[in-house]
């Protein structure tokens, strides 16, 4: 962007006297000189020649310093920003071991199939003349080019679904390969968390095992977005020793983000401009606020207008077409030629349409994308001038990704936080420290997990007969695990080692994506029967229920039945305004007390429990104002969840002190556990749908909050909610009380995304929103707990 005048821009953009105060914060980011470093000895005369072909002269520090570590034999994760140039710190090295020892060979792991081609074009560019051969390895891939590879390739593309299930079981074909092989490559590492994650661990030690039985120790080279721990996260992942890259020695222009909240919708329609026309005051965050949507259409517009090549992100794939069809009309009055050099980008377009879309945006022959975030991994776009984000991503790393999508060279760069009608964007419209000052989330992960590891361990087994020694690597209960499975007839011991005794091909039976136990397959009835996906029963219960609305791929999709015997939801895709919230009632049991302690004079805890859940009805909630627009009733069987938990029961007096002002307790933390499930990830780099908050009295001898995983077994994230819970309460004090409402809100404590888990003290099965007011003096009371013991 040659010199944009920012102010100038924002004082058209808020010329409509509704949107002044709009503009919640504005962060400015300074220009960051490159930094170089140099490699002793210096790479091949052939790969610096494919590097000055490419106009590469002198590697930034961090590739230096990558590539140096990598050559010692050492593994790294690489930490770096947006387009800082992460690629080469393991090309090099990949290209470099190619023209020392050609039959060495390089793995490449990728999160998506439409990143894995993209690499493939980067590196064959990179490549030229020089002696690989390298191909995609993916369920795409043409059965006789899949033997080629395997018999021939130095270098493997993949993702970790077609490792797990396509090249791990048959490692005997591969053995040429895994003999070979000098490096294990995991791209956006940062992606790999939760279930997805943990799975991906245990992928990497079934990989490990196979690749010492054919004798090779390959070095394992992660890139990561910036997370709180990307070190103990690869280490985790890999199983190996890892050192971490972080001081990014790539050049940057200066960035401007601006906050932007959406005008309340009580809102006059002169605003609330300052005296003589001036400028607004930002407006108090929280409160029912217009459409985030159709602000990002605007501020979309108005930048294409000023000629800006922009991107505009969204959470989904409606509404990625919504924001498109909507600037498009816009557009058409001032220009058909302008309207023309926007397009949409999601998944589900052809292979060819989305390349021909980045080549057209790469090349500047589109002014503009509206796009989800299939183009927040890695994908070549080039860098564009500005960015405009619908509402926050969900993590920081996600944020900083997106927003790193704007910025050619030198030139300022300029990017737009849209906030939506939640409590964790109306937090960070009010308190923006919250994005740039603290750390970056961390990333949870628990490959130790038994729902997770069962199945590897089933896969382990019949890759190669498992000795007691190797099962350690699964974890300790791996031992357990296998006389389990030995009673079930799956594995057999003889002498020291496990043998694999089913006919069955275990793999294929092993979700990633998914905890082991029932699985729900859903099918799209438009097309035969097609499987879009599965889900875990329990998940399903209240994701796949009749009725419901399925997110899938960015899509919604229509759950016309849910089959619990044969165990198949049955699902249409429709365009719908609207997404579904089961309305659950829960009763939990603390099976084991791990931990438990105080905080402030409360009770704070942890440890194994049992939640029941039942599932009486389903909410219908609009996607752009999180209004609750009807119930439906369902009648669902009861599911049991062992899981763990992290509970928190404020002192007695606190309870009698709310008491006497007429206020209840239980609304006050119903209210609380609403708005902690919503701020958790800003902290725990986890989904609101991964946790879940129970009040109940029954277990304490008072009443109490528990916060559990959803998961069997757990994942870690309650874990991190008792861990992190001052940093968490605080959040969740600054949501409430800068809320603007009265009485409590979808952006506070009457969130449309409420707990999964609620007890039958829940008022809102009933319509009711939870005390805003109880909530508060809650808080108030936690604040003041050596006063209120005074009284």
């Amino acid at each position: 962007m040659t010199d944009p005048d920012l102010s100038g821009f924002l004082e058209r953009l808020t010329a409509d006297g509704r949107r002044a105060g709009c503009v919640a914060h504005i962060e400015e980011i300074p220009a960051r000189p490159a930094e170089y470093g140099e490699l002793i000895p210096p790479l091949d005369p052939r790969i610096l020649n494919a590097l000055k072909r490419r106009g590469i002269g002198d590697l930034f520090l961090h590739q230096a310093d990558a590539i140096t570590k990598i050559r010692a034999g050492k593994s790294v994760v690489v930490v770096t920003g947006t387009a800082s140039g992460k690629t080469l710190c393991y090309h090099l090295p990949v290209l470099s071991s190619q023209l020392e020892d050609p039959l060495s060979t390089a793995l490449m792991i990728y999160p998506t199939k439409a990143l894995t081609q993209d690499q493939l074009r980067g590196l064959e560019s990179l490549a030229g003349e020089l002696p690989i051969t390298a191909g995609t390895y993916d369920g795409d891939t043409p059965r006789n080019l899949r033997t080629n590879l395997r018999d021939r390739g130095s270098v493997i593309l993949t993702n970790p679904d077609m490792l797990h299930a396509g090249i791990l079981p048959h490692h005997s074909r591969w053995a040429r390969f895994f003999t070979h092989l000098k490096f294990v490559i995991i791209d956006e590492v940062h992606a790999y968390r939760g279930v997805f994650g943990s799975h991906l661990a245990n992928v990497m030690r079934r990989l490990r095992r196979i690749s010492a039985h054919y004798g090779s120790d390959p070095v394992f080279v992660a890139c990561s977005a910036t997370i709180e721990n990307p070190g103990e996260h690869a280490r985790r992942l890999t199983g190996v020793p890892v050192e971490v890259v972080d001081r990014d020695g790539s050049p940057r222009g200066p960035r401007k983000i601006v906050l932007w909240n959406p005008p309340p919708r009580n809102a006059g329609r002169d605003g609330a401009g300052g005296r003589d026309g001036g400028p607004a005051a930002p407006a108090a965050a929280g409160g029912d606020r217009r459409s985030a949507l159709f602000e990002v259409v605007r501020i979309f517009t108005a930048l294409l207008t000023e000629g800006l090549q922009t991107i505009a992100f969204s959470p989904t794939r409606l509404f990625a077409e919504l924001i498109h069809k909507n600037t498009r009309e816009r557009l058409l009055p001032l220009s058909r030629r302008l309207a023309d050099s926007v397009r949409a980008y999601r998944g589900g377009y052809l292979p060819e349409e989305r390349r021909e879309i980045e080549s057209q945006l790469a090349n500047r022959e589109l002014l503009g994308v509206a796009s989800t975030n299939a183009l927040e991994l890695g994908i070549d776009i080039g860098s564009l001038q500005a960015c405009v984000l619908l509402g926050y991503p969900g993590t920081v790393a996600s944020l900083w990704q997106q927003a790193g999508r704007a910025g050619r060279g030198q030139e300022e760069a300029l990017v737009f936080l849209v906030a939506r009608n939640t409590p964790v964007d109306q937090f960070l419209a009010g308190n923006a420290r919250w994005l740039f000052d603290r750390n970056p989330e961390r990333v949870i992960t628990d490959p130790d997990n038994p729902h997770v590891s069962v199945g590897h361990l089933r896969c382990a087994v019949h890759e190669l007969p498992l000795d007691a020694e190797e099962a350690r690597v699964f974890g300790p209960l791996a031992e357990p695990i296998l006389e389990l499975l030995e009673e079930e007839g799956t594995v057999k011991r003889i002498a020291d080692r496990w043998y694999f005794g089913s006919t069955e091909y275990p793999a294929a039976n092993v979700s990633l994506r998914n905890i082991a136990g029932p699985v729900v397959t859903i099918e799209d009835e438009t097309d035969g029967g097609r499987v879009i996906g599965t889900l875990d029963e329990l998940a399903a219960m209240s994701q796949l229920h009749d009725h419901a609305v399925y997110l899938h791929g960015g899509e919604t999709w229509f759950v016309n039945g849910l089959d619990l015997e044969q165990r198949i939801a049955r699902v249409t895709r429709r365009e719908l305004d609207y997404y579904t919230q089961a309305v659950s009632a829960s009763r939990i049991r603390i099976d084991e007390k791990e931990e438990e302690g105080e905080w402030r004079g409360n009770l704070l805890g942890y440890g194994d429990v049992t939640v029941t859940t039942t599932i009486p009805m389903f909410k219908k909630v609009r996607f752009h104002s999180r209004e609750s627009v009807g119930f439906e009733k369902l009648e669902l069987p009861p599911q049991e969840l062992e899981t763990a938990a992290m509970w928190f029961a404020p002192q007695r007096v606190i309870g009698e002190a709310l008491e006497r002002e007429s206020l209840l307790l239980a609304e006050a933390l119903i209210g609380l556990g609403n708005v902690l499930v919503e701020v958790a990830p800003l902290l725990l780099m986890c989904d609101p749908r991964d946790i879940a908050a129970v009040v109940d009295a029954s277990q304490l001898g008072r009443s109490a909050i528990f916060v559990h995983d959803r998961y069997p077994g757990g994942l870690g994230y309650a874990a991190g909610v008792r861990e992190r819970f001052p940093e968490l309460i605080e959040a969740v004090t600054a949501v409430i009380r800068d809320c603007s409402c009265e009485v409590g809100c979808p952006s506070c404590v009457g969130s449309a995304v409420t707990p999964f888990a609620h007890s039958d003290l829940d008022t809102s099965v009933r319509g009711r929103i939870p005390g805003k007011r109880a909530t508060i003096r809650l808080l108030e009371l936690m604040e003041s707990a050596v006063e209120v013991a005074a009284v």
